[in-house]
């Protein structure tokens, strides 16, 4: 029997990975596309927050925020992050480090015009993480916003989507007794072909 069979099986990471999310979907009771994001500033301080993975690409884990946000600023700043999807309702967890890249033009416009409205002059009104005076300035904002923007808004130039290219994928299996399945895929570069091991619990 093959090493990697059952929940391990493929020989395609982002299809294992779409594989799991799917399993998870009809398991998790909110928002089994949650996943902890960690990027670094610019003094090299770790930060971690957590995002909703959008798509699984058959490259890379896709993500929307305001660029002008702190991790916004900080994937500007240092082009390099990590996720990770911790699934309880199936004890598993993947896990991805790798290079990002801005998902910008026709692909991001039309996740915008995807999303709700109030989301969307949400996110045209928010200067996100920065200092805000009161709730009723914000909310006298949006109401600004609105009036000005309609029913049907444009994407602004400060709002739009990274793309996670992996150089390590993990997958995690929970084990009886903390003796958990991992396997990790590695490859140096995108373009490389990946390496798998099994690693100890």
């Amino acid at each position: 029997m093959s090493e990697r069979d059952g929940l391990f099986a493929g020989d395609n990471p982002f299809e294992i990975a779409r594989r799991w999310l799917g399993e998870a979907e009809s398991s998790e009771p909110n928002d089994p596309n949650a996943m902890a994001l960690s990027t670094v500033d610019a003094s090299g301080m770790p930060n971690v927050r957590m995002v909703l993975l959008k798509e699984i690409e058959d490259d890379g884990f896709v993500f929307y925020t305001n660029y002008g946000s702190a991790k916004g600023q900080e994937l500007a700043g240092n082009a390099k992050a990590a996720i990770v999807l911790h699934w309880k309702s199936l004890r598993r967890q993947l896990r991805v480090r790798g290079a990002i890249t801005r998902v910008e033009g026709a692909q991001a416009d039309a996740y915008f015009a995807s999303r709700a409205l109030k989301s969307r002059l949400g996110a045209i009104t928010s200067d996100q993480s920065q200092p805000l005076e009161s709730r009723a300035a914000f909310m006298a904002k949006l109401a600004k916003v609105t009036a000005k923007n309609g029913l049907n808004p444009a994407r602004p130039e400060h709002w739009g989507g990274f793309k996670l290219t992996p150089i390590e994928i993990e997958f995690w299996a929970d084990g009886a007794y903390r003796l958990h399945d991992r396997f990790v895929w590695r490859r140096e570069m995108p373009d490389n072909t990946w390496e798998i091991t099994r690693l100890n619990p």
